[in-house]
């Protein structure tokens, strides 16, 4: 059986959140060290976590021998050179969204954990939901029937004052905008239920703040078995929401519409027949409510370690995110549906910045 973790953080914002999931599972792991390049901000937040060790230097983390874990909580722009390092450090990586900013740091990302015998975990906390985990086993016991459309909806608000972070807003730093830091949760869990698109079409722009990047986007996409999804995404929403909702043959499944935690209950299922809805009961007396967000995903990481079994998110869900914000942004640009697979070959595939 896998013994108690040990974990260091790498950047104190995001980073607080993942912290507070590590102390909720302390059979599981035991936070020993973060790493902030503010130290001031770094002794901060070991005061808060009760965190034995605070260095300022990614390369100082690396070089304590006994963390299994380093997780990355830094801006997008850093995150392939830190993977890369943590593994070449003989040490598990967990990593913020977006993994990386291009599918051939991906596949080199993937390269690299094969060679390294370590694993690395990209973030996608909202899969962990209750609401939607009900979904996922209703389609996986073919409750659910052919899927006919989904919508997803990012509605959020993000002012200038959002923006006076150095690094947001700018494509060399934050590497894309609203469609990739902001809507990729969800749109990650339309993907989860219903698989990777066959087709993008998609229109983007900035019109809700003076940043470089897109805060307002709208596509189609064309998924397998020719169902159809829209999504809607703007930061200039002043009621914030986030919502899906699935057409599929055997019922339909609505979200909350908390912007934050839409993955979490209640959602809405809605039998077609009352034979469905006898379905639906039965199906769901089975479901496990295991933890939600950040401390669902990294429960079932150590479980996955223990089993030596697939992570709960993995490199290929990563990779399938970042090639939707490839098409997104393809699309965009050329005024035309993009059809996927992407290979290598493809203009956007080392990079999709402009």
């Amino acid at each position: 059986m896998t013994a108690k973790l040990k974990v260091g953080i790498v950047g104190t914002g995001i980073g607080k959140n993942h912290a507070a999931a590590y102390r909720s599972l302390p059979e599981q792991f035991d936070l020993v060290a973060v790493c902030d390049i503010d130290e001031g901000r770094a002794r901060e937040f070991a005061a808060q976590f009760e965190v034995p060790r605070v260095v300022t230097g990614i390369d100082a983390l690396c070089a304590m021998a006994d963390l299994d874990v380093i997780d990355i909580c830094t801006p997008p722009g850093l995150h392939f050179a830190q993977v890369m390092q943590v593994l070449a450090a003989g040490k598990h990586a967990i990593c913020e969204k977006p993994l990386v900013g291009s599918l051939h740091e991906a596949d080199a990302l993937a390269q690299a954990e094969a060679q390294s015998g370590k694993r690395i975990m990209p973030i996608f906390q909202y899969r962990f939901g209750h609401g939607l985990q009900k979904l996922k086993l209703l389609v996986e016991r073919g409750v659910a029937g052919q899927p006919y459309l989904a919508t997803v909806e990012t509605a959020w608000r993000r002012r200038a004052a959002y923006y006076d972070v150095p690094w947001r807003g700018k494509w060399a730093t934050e590497l894309g905008g609203a469609v990739l830091g902001h809507a990729i949760h969800a749109h990650d869990m339309l993907t989860y239920i219903l698989g990777a698109p066959r087709s993008v079409f998609c229109r983007v722009a900035t019109l809700v703040n003076l940043i470089e990047v897109e805060d307002t986007a709208a596509a189609t996409l064309e998924l397998p078995g020719g169902a159809l999804a829209t999504l809607a995404v703007t930061l200039g929403s002043p009621h914030e929401i986030t919502r899906h909702r699935f057409c599929f043959q055997g019922f339909s499944a609505e979200s909350n519409t908390r912007p934050y935690t839409s993955s979490g209950e209640p959602w809405t299922f809605t039998p077609d027949t009352p034979e469905h809805a006898a379905r639906i009961e039965q199906a769901l007396a089975d479901f496990e409510p295991l933890p939600e967000g950040h401390a669902g995903q990294f429960l079932r990481f150590h479980r996955a370690l223990d089993a030596g079994s697939e992570l709960p998110v993995t490199l290929a869900d990563a990779r399938l995110s970042l090639e939707i914000v490839t098409t997104l942004y393809h699309s965009a640009r050329t005024g035309a549906a993009v059809p996927l697979p992407l290979a290598p070959d493809h203009p956007l595939y080392a990079s999709w910045l402009p």
